[in-house]
């Protein structure tokens, strides 16, 4: 019996199983393309001719694939070859919708299965460094825990309910993937103006973002709106003055943040904090129940 499954060698799950390999794991793999299960052979790894003949030998089943079609496909692949006792682990970014059909599945086939997408990159597979969420039945999480700390740098359990992960897992992307677009319009921003991307990109040596993560973002996410220290009205003038500076059509977030910011103002409330932008609706409800 092998230590550990991977199915779906790519960026994510190769780089999983090489570090399985380096903590002197027994593994046995498999992908669709041979050719990426070659250099884990290489170095150690046994190498499965179907999904099926490696899922049925390993106390671990890791999936880590492209998308939720790729997901499936596997799972059909398996279909019962999961060993009894095993686990079957998904580490894929998938739709949570799809995630909770697919654990209703597996239930019913009699599978063991937590879905645990990362915040790693396949540097930090490799180094065992980054973040885990899992979500699934917690006697599964508690028994598969001592084998998930060694891939990664933290491990957080969200819930029993199956999409949870999924959805957090979204949550992170959205932030991560807005924040990189946010930095490009800040940089046409400064280059409309003859500024380097340097030379924007040190602004963050006199500011400090987590200020308003933890600060704005936090009073948004209670849905305290009662003091206002930046109007939706002001920063959206700020809004309008950015997209001027950076020009037509040079800026990928600021043109549908403004449009979320007049449609908010033309409900009335632009004299509320920025907040109200990720707590619109709390203020509506209130401003019912006083009404």
């Amino acid at each position: 019996m092998y230590d550990r499954a991977f199915l779906g060698c790519g960026l994510i799950g190769g780089a999983m199983a090489r570090a399985a390999l380096a903590r002197d794991e027994r593994i046995i793999v498999w992908n669709r393309d041979p050719a990426k299960t070659a250099p884990l052979a290489a170095l150690g790894a046994a190498v499965a001719h179907g999904a099926a003949e490696a899922a049925g030998q390993a106390r671990l089943v890791h999936t880590a694939l492209s998308a939720d079609a790729a997901v499936d496909a596997v799972h059909a692949a398996i279909g019962h070859a999961v060993a009894e006792h095993a686990a079957l682990i998904d580490h894929s970014t998938t739709l949570p919708e799809a995630t909770a059909a697919r654990a209703r599945r597996c239930h019913d086939a009699g599978v063991a299965f937590l879905h645990a997408p990362v915040f790693m990159s396949p540097t930090a597979c490799l180094e065992m460094k980054g973040s885990m969420l899992v979500a699934g039945p917690v006697a599964l999480f508690d028994r598969c825990k001592p084998h998930l700390d060694p891939m990664t740098g933290a491990v957080r359990y969200v819930g029993a309910e199956p999409d949870a992960a999924a959805t957090l897992k979204l949550v992170g992307n959205c932030y991560i993937v807005s924040a990189i677009g946010a930095l490009a319009d800040g940089f046409a921003v400064g280059r409309a103006r003859g500024l380097t991307a340097e030379q924007c990109h040190a602004v963050f040596e006199v500011l400090d973002p987590r200020v308003a993560v933890s600060g704005r973002g936090g009073r948004m996410a209670r849905g305290e709106l009662d003091e206002t220290f930046w109007s939706l009205r002001m920063a959206r003038k700020d809004v309008g003055l950015m997209q001027a500076t950076a020009g037509d059509g040079a800026a990928a977030v600021l043109p549908s943040l403004a449009a979320r910011m007049d449609a908010l103002i033309g409900a009335g409330l632009g004299g509320f904090d920025l907040a109200v932008l990720g707590a619109a609706d709390a203020v509506r409800g209130k401003a019912d129940a006083d009404g």
